[in-house]
């Protein structure tokens, strides 16, 4: 079995899918942050594409960064500036050949994650 990587993004304050969010995958290797891909959520608040495909798995550590407050801006969602929560990132490790999906509930003032299914 090849590993890959998914995320499943839900806008909890308006009760739907985040379309449209903006999420980066870095690898991580000591001081070092790498950028692998750019992705947007679909209607669903899922990529269209897995995030790290099979073809690409390797283990290691890696990072999300989900742009949340460019997505509160695009849905019009006025907000204070600084934005309470703006830019979230993940740090995670894979440790073997396995399904990772790393969703993420979000409000403008609040967000979780946990490694799903």
């Amino acid at each position: 079995m090849s590993g890959f990587l998914t995320t499943h993004v839900l806008d909890t304050a308006r009760g739907c899918p985040a379309a449209g969010m903006r999420i980066d995958l870095f690898k991580i290797d000591g001081e070092t942050r790498v950028l692998v891909r750019s992705l947007t959520t679909n209607a669903d608040g899922r990529t269209d594409s897995q995030i790290l495909p099979a073809a690409e798995f390797t283990t290691g550590t890696f990072e999300l960064v989900f742009f949340a407050g460019d997505y509160f801006d695009a849905i019009g969602m006025e907000l204070a500036e600084p934005k309470f929560v703006d830019q979230i990132p993940l740090r995670f490790g894979m440790s073997e050949a396995s399904h990772y999906h790393v969703p993420l509930l979000l409000s403008p003032f609040s967000f979780s994650t946990y490694r799903g299914s």
